[in-house]
């Protein structure tokens, strides 16, 4: 069983993803900033992280940065609300982010990503 990290400020968003992960079969578990985000990372390393850039605390550029020097392994999808061209993307993915997915998100592609990226 496949475990994700989802860490999203927003309630609403942490809820869809929850819910359609563990519809998926995925072990979900949530974090709503960039603190407890890097907590539970270093906790329980998860198989593959969700997270949103505009967070509390640690931005999601910084948990890309500090999961992709101490867990290069663990796959990142960036999910976001800014446009792709936006050069904090550009510096998500400079930082080793994976994947991508824009708010507001298609769930179909977004199960599509993580499976490809958990296979």
């Amino acid at each position: 069983m496949k475990k994700i990290l989802v860490i999203e400020d927003d309630k609403i968003i942490n809820n869809i993803i929850e819910f359609l992960l563990k519809k998926e079969g995925y072990i979900i578990d949530v974090a709503k900033d960039g603190n407890e985000g890097l907590d539970k990372i270093n906790a329980s390393q998860p198989d593959l992280i969700i997270t949103d850039i505009m967070l509390p605390y640690k931005s999601g550029l910084e948990v890309t940065s500090y999961v992709k020097a101490n867990f290069p392994k663990i796959p990142i999808i960036i999910v976001s609300a800014l446009g792709k061209e936006d050069l904090t993307i550009i510096e998500a993915f400079k930082l080793g982010a994976d994947d991508l997915v824009a708010k507001p998100f298609n769930p179909i592609e977004l199960i599509l990503r993580v499976k490809r990226l958990l296979l």
